[in-house]
């Protein structure tokens, strides 16, 4: 965020008279700096450096060779170097009026922030009026996350700045607002820099990150597009972009710039996360498991990369690869309802459902809300014939989530498998208030109607089921039994017919069509039919003899 500088980082020192103006005394110290400077001045910074470094050897206690010496390190990029020929220039003569300041300078460059205020520092002391150390000072304190005090600086810079330096005052004092987070007025200074210069790409990132943190969608997209016309593969500009194609809902725009991201920093885990969603979201599985596991590869304590691994992997069928994405996240998060809910789902495509019931009912133990896991554990309850466990696990459903038509239906077949009648027609009814087309529902009730021979509304019900376009083979069989037990025999026949045109190797309504032929007095065809329903079913024959 910090990287605007001051127009002036050059230390002071190296100058043909560099004690101030007072001649020096001729010595072999003094005729090797003459000669640096010198060679300085006909640009052979390393030939002076090595003269410096010869006469030191020799004139060591001489504080202006080792001013020189820092100097020329510092042009060289030798800041550590430097740094050590500064601390022996203010060991030999602590006032000297640019040692702590040049010494600040190159403790900069290194990032040796708290050190290098303590050099600001005492070159103000030295020298209150020195704009440019109160600079650096506002800036030191700008890395050390003191954004308070900086701005304070930064102030206190606003009337002595010089050399150009102004700009860098009002992006430092933005930063300073910036990470206050008063970010209207961070705001208003950018812009005003930016109506100066134009091309200042620090204050156009930082608008797009001032952007992102208060969800200002325009404000990114304007410095980001501004930002890409300046420099076409900046990150920052093209992770706004990005931003605001997730904010709107544009997944394949945020596929595209995640993937570009990825391209430039191939190991950034939030990057390849970020992909890995924006594939998920537009349903593009193998891709959003590539991302994933690359995310999951950089940051293997990652667990919500894992979670989301093993979402996807379960989604293309690779319960495999999901029950290890799983696995690898309880390890780092064993108490996690939502990791170990999924790994029961996956434990049942693995044809697991005792483990995974034992999950479901450890879940529901300490998630007592989790209305979907109660679902589950009734599923599994009622597939392995626990009808009253399964009937108070839908129930537990059904407390939390009244409007549920799945779980009304599933606790109406446990209840209809406690013998409980009433109490299943009430789901099924219940239902049908919520969903008047329900076809579970309308099924149970046609059957409880069969069962309580309430033969007039099964009738009702099969009919309704009729309309809805329900047109399995067994409605129809049904229907036609109902029709046939109350003397209704036509409709019977058609509808045994509307069975076996759904599935023609019925043998049940081959059977019952014959009966329903035979009473009509067409014993030929009747016979026909049940030859084939034995032809079907061979098993139907017997008993036939013991009439």
């Amino acid at each position: 965020m910090i990287n605007q500088r001051k127009k002036n980082e050059r230390p002071e020192g190296l100058r043909p008279n560099g004690n101030g103006g007072a001649p020096l005394k001729t010595s072999p110290g003094a005729n090797s700096l003459a000669r640096a400077v010198t060679l300085h001045l006909e640009g052979k910074p390393k030939d002076a450096l090595r003269e410096l470094d010869q006469a030191i050897e020799t004139s060591a206690e001489l504080p202006e060779l080792h001013s020189a010496r820092g100097h020329v390190q510092f042009e060289l990029e030798q800041y550590d170097e430097a740094v050590k020929s500064y601390r022996k220039l203010l060991e030999l003569e602590p006032a000297h009026s640019s040692g702590h300041f040049n010494l600040a300078v190159c403790l900069e460059k290194l990032g040796q922030w708290s050190d290098a205020l303590s050099s600001f520092d005492a070159a103000l002391k030295q020298d209150v009026s020195r704009g440019e150390a109160r600079l650096g000072q506002a800036i030191c304190l700008l890395h050390l996350e003191r954004p308070e005090q900086a701005l304070d600086a930064f102030d206190a810079c606003t009337a002595d700045v010089t050399g150009g330096n102004e700009e860098t005052v009002s992006f430092g004092k933005a930063v300073a607002l910036q990470l206050l987070r008063r970010y209207d007025e961070a705001v208003r200074l950018y812009v005003e820099v930016l109506k100066k210069n134009p091309n200042s790409e620090e204050s156009m990132a930082n608008l797009i990150t001032i952007g992102i943190a208060t969800k200002n969608d325009a404000l990114v997209r304007e410095y980001s597009e501004r930002l890409l016309t300046l420099r076409p593969y900046s990150q920052a500009a093209i992770e706004g972009l990005a931003t605001c194609a997730f904010s709107s809902g544009d997944y394949d725009a945020a596929a595209r710039y995640c993937a570009k991201l990825v391209e430039f920093t191939p190991d950034h885990f939030e990057r390849w996360f970020n992909l890995g969603v924006a594939h998920q979201k537009t349903s593009k599985l193998d891709q959003a498991a590539q991302a994933y596991t690359e995310a999951a590869r950089i940051r293997p304590d990652g667990k919500q990369a894992l979670v989301n691994l093993g979402i996807v992997k379960q989604e293309l069928g690779d319960y495999k690869g999901a029950r290890e994405a799983y696995e690898k996240a309880l390890k780092l998060a064993p108490d996690m309802p939502e990791i170990i809910y999924n790994y029961a789902t996956v434990l049942e495509e693995q044809g697991a459902p005792e483990d995974a019931e034992k999950l479901y009912a450890d879940l529901v133990a300490k998630n007592a809300d989790w209305e979907d896991a109660w679902f589950r554990l009734g599923y599994l309850r009622l597939q392995r014939g626990d009808a009253q466990g399964a009937a108070d696990s839908f129930a537990n459903a059904t407390r939390r989530k009244a409007d549920w038509p799945e779980a009304h239906i599933n606790l109406g077949l446990a209840q209809w498998r406690l013998g409980n009648h009433d109490g299943a027609a009430q789901e099924f009814e219940a239902v049908l208030k919520m969903t008047p087309d329900s076809i579970e529902a309308l099924r149970g009730l046609a059957a409880l109607a069969v069962e309580r021979e309430n033969f007039d509304q099964a009738l009702d019900l099969q009919a309704k089921l009729i309309d809805l376009g329900e047109r399995t083979p067994e409605l129809f069989y049904n229907t036609g039994l109902l029709l046939q037990k109350v003397g209704k025999v036509d409709d019977a026949i058609r509808l045994y017919r509307e069975a076996l045109a759904e599935r023609p190797n019925f043998a049940e309504a081959l059977l019952n069509l014959g009966h329903a032929l035979k009473s009509q007095g067409q014993p030929d065809e009747a016979r026909m039919y049940w030859r084939k329903a034995l032809e079907a079913k061979p098993e139907l024959a017997q008993g036939y003899f013991d009439k």
